[in-house]
């Protein structure tokens, strides 16, 4: 199976990757819990269409690519939800005074404007994967879901040992998460082709990156199959 980032790196530059000793395979542990990084209109916009009309009126969306992945991360919840596995969310914060811009002021020359469709939902995750009424939604203001939040207090109250990332984007708020997981020492997949991004270069750069070092970046099929082996359907 080709792996998305195969034709963009060079084969001497994962050939340092390996004899270095990075890719190994995790081992996947007994209690996962499915976390979906940020997937809210502000990242794909109300409605399909070519990113650059998109990012007029919501500044971080990835446009149609972002409506493309939603149907797959739905079926990805579907899959987790009839295994009983834990399902966790995060959004944005929102301050209508912007003062919890922050940093993102220092590099973002719109960080501090938003239309008039993105102060209204922006923050809203889309229906089509809307979580259930049980279900925890951690609200942040950093790229990572785990900065600044009661993630970790979640996670530990249902012994969570695996944590499975979907969302969005690939190199940020995606990748944070990931990094700060396997730093507070869960076992960190992501999910490839439930992970979405306004480019594919630094897509597909990133999933280089997070699969050597810090993640296994597997397809969906292999966490249905893995949520399948551990659980029986409710």
């Amino acid at each position: 199976m080709e792996r998305p980032w195969e034709s963009l790196i060079p084969e001497h530059e994962q050939a340092v990757y390996r004899a270095a000793g990075y890719g190994k395979r995790g081992t996947w542990g007994e209690r996962p819990a499915l976390l979906v990084v940020d997937v809210n209109y502000n990242f794909t916009g109300d409605r399909p269409e070519p990113i650059l009309e998109s990012i007029k009126r919501f500044r971080n969306s990835c446009g149609e690519i972002a409506w493309e992945v939603v149907p797959k991360i739905a079926a990805l919840l579907e899959h987790a939800r009839a295994h009983g596995v834990p399902v966790f969310y995060s959004t944005q914060g929102y301050r209508p005074d912007a003062l919890g811009v922050g940093s993102w002021g220092q590099k973002n020359s719109r960080a501090t404007t938003a239309s008039e469709e993105a102060l209204r939902i922006g923050t809203e995750i889309v229906k089509e994967i809307a979580p259930l009424p049980d279900e925890i939604v951690v609200r942040k203001d950093k790229p990572s879901a785990f900065f600044g939040t009661a993630l970790v207090s979640h996670l530990n109250a249902r012994s969570i040992d695996t944590v499975i990332i979907a969302g969005t984007t690939t190199s940020g708020c995606v990748r944070a998460t990931a990094v700060d997981a396997f730093s507070y020492n869960y076992r960190v997949v992501v999910v490839e082709d439930c992970v979405f991004d306004r480019g594919q270069t630094p897509h597909r750069l990133n999933l280089f990156d997070l699969d050597s070092k810090y993640a296994d970046v597997v397809p969906a099929k292999e966490v249905m199959a893995y949520f399948e082996r551990l659980r029986t359907p409710s």
